[in-house]
């Protein structure tokens, strides 16, 4: 059974591997908070955290989708569930982008379907450690198609709070492109559009509860 331990053990993994803590936000699928959370408690966190910094655990939903990512048929499928709900977007769109790194492979497979381009942007979170990550930067990778003057869909793996396809959003716009649409596995928000773009979603969660 996967609990807050386990999640913790990872944490301390990645940290040891070299990893970003955003990098660790996106391997385990939680907020950039929660993996900073993850980290201290793991005792592998080279900065001590602030006195003041909240000890209690943040309110996070952790989704673990590996039972479809290690499996490509899985994968193939799931992508195209994807594809089939972006593709109401009655658009002339010629680019996919796959935000890193778990977005890619799916963004892979949803171009390959709607016969568009494939791009692939790295999100500034990646390089995150702590402080204000407006003072980060993301960029798109040169082994895949350029963002030009045309439409584009989004794609990603989970939104935790919608920060990172903001970022690529607004991204594409500095290039030229135009989103017309996002589409993800699972969002936790429950977003329905994103800076005016319509964000899709294979499922929604909703965490319910009562603030004492």
């Amino acid at each position: 059974m996967k609990n807050v331990d386990t999640l913790i053990e990872s944490a301390a993994e990645l940290a040891e591997r070299g990893l970003s803590k955003g990098e660790i936000a996106d391997e385990l699928n939680v907020s950039r908070e929660t993996a900073s959370w993850l980290v201290e408690r793991s005792g592998t966190d080279s900065e001590p955290a602030p006195a003041a910094r909240p000890t209690t655990s943040p309110q996070d939903i952790h989704v673990d989708w590996n039972a479809i990512g290690r499996d490509s048929d899985r994968l193939i499928h799931v992508s195209k569930a994807m594809a089939d709900i972006i593709s109401t977007e009655d658009e002339d769109v010629g680019l996919t982008v796959g935000i890193e790194k778990a977005g890619v492979p799916l963004a892979t497979v949803v171009a390959s379907e709607l016969d568009t381009d494939l791009s692939a942007y790295g999100p500034a979170k990646h390089q995150w450690e702590e402080g204000d990550i407006d003072e980060l930067g993301g960029g798109f990778s040169r082994n895949f198609a350029a963002i030009t003057d045309q439409q584009c869909y989004v794609v990603d793996d989970i939104i935790t709070s919608g920060t990172t396809l903001r970022e690529t959003i607004e991204a594409i716009r500095a290039r030229g492109g135009e989103p017309v649409g996002c589409v993800v596995l699972v969002d936790k928000q429950g977003l329905d559009e994103i800076e005016g773009v319509p964000v899709y979603s294979l499922m929604n969660v909703v965490s319910v509860g009562r603030d004492e």
